[in-house]
């Protein structure tokens, strides 16, 4: 899979995302990889669940890695380092 059938979640509507994975699909990929952090975590989740139970019933959960980044103070703003959950979700057909 290349990095090309990425979805970025930020903080558009759900169905944004959700048109972008179905396009990757129907498109020809295998996978598509959606990925968020932070507080996008929670709309990455709906946007699996929308994709699989009302557009494409036959897409699976392939994998889910979940992890940590480090923000730096220059891109923050604060005084030291902070941490940023993360969530990267595979789904395959």
């Amino acid at each position: 899979m290349s990095e090309t059938n990425s979805v970025l979640i930020g903080k558009k509507p759900v169905m944004n995302y959700v048109l972008a994975c179905i396009t990757f699909f129907h498109g020809g990929a295998k996978e598509v990889n959606i990925k968020a952090r932070g507080k996008a975590i929670s709309r990455a989740i709906d946007v699996v669940e929308v994709v699989r139970r009302r557009f494409l019933p036959d897409v699976k959960v392939a994998k889910v890695n979940i992890g940590t980044d480090q923000i730096s103070a220059k891109e923050k703003g604060s005084n030291g380092p902070t941490n940023v959950s993360t969530i990267e979700i595979t789904l395959a057909r």
